[in-house]
């Protein structure tokens, strides 16, 4: 993988890119496998290759996957890797009343998929090892704040994100697990 990038001014590529249910499967994918070809990525989500050649332009022009040339073997074989990236957005980015349509539709994949993580971890959790249980974590806080200082802490989060991203070390030989992390900071009513 590149070395981490941060996006907190979302482009309408970035959200389209993460808009789409196949997409996002694909950067699961590659996520949980590290590099793979496009027939590789095709035959796991059931898709044409040349509808995942499609999906992962988009996702390379959203800056979320790179092409991978030198795993090649030969010229006809495409293989394609995910870039360390976090991803900060918020509907407020999109001014125009078509944008924040597509907004609210991403924003609801993106609850409903980032929930169907969570689930199917509860699920297996007491399958997995020790040690993963325990590094594993939910954090919550409940507090008062101004939005200004609510766009503080994504800012401080993302750059905790970026320096975390940046000190994993890949060629270690340590045995790695595809991980994640999503938050939300929003004025709630109880």
């Amino acid at each position: 993988m590149t070395e981490a990038t941060n996006s907190t001014s979302s482009s309408m590529s970035e959200l389209i890119a993460f808009r789409e249910p196949l997409r996002r499967r694909l950067v699961d994918l590659l996520a949980a496998r590290g590099p793979c070809t496009v027939s590789t990525l095709a035959r796991e989500v059931g898709a044409a290759v040349g509808s995942v050649s499609h999906h992962l332009r988009a996702l390379e022009k959203a800056g979320f996957v790179e092409p991978a040339p030198e795993l090649a073997t030969d010229g006809r074989t495409s293989w394609w890797r995910l870039v360390d990236k976090t991803w900060s957005w918020s509907l407020e980015d999109f001014d125009a009343p078509a944008d924040q349509h597509r907004a609210r539709g991403a924003e609801r994949l993106a609850v409903r998929h980032q929930g169907e993580m969570l689930r199917a971890w509860a699920a297996r959790r007491d399958r997995c090892p020790e040690t993963w249980r325990r590094a594993a974590f939910s954090t919550e806080v409940n507090t008062r704040a101004t939005p200004a200082e609510l766009a503080d802490l994504l800012t401080r989060l993302d750059t905790t994100l970026d320096e975390w991203l940046g000190s994993i070390t890949r060629d270690d030989d340590q045995e790695r697990e595809p991980v994640v992390f999503f938050g939300y900071g929003f004025p709630f009513r109880p």
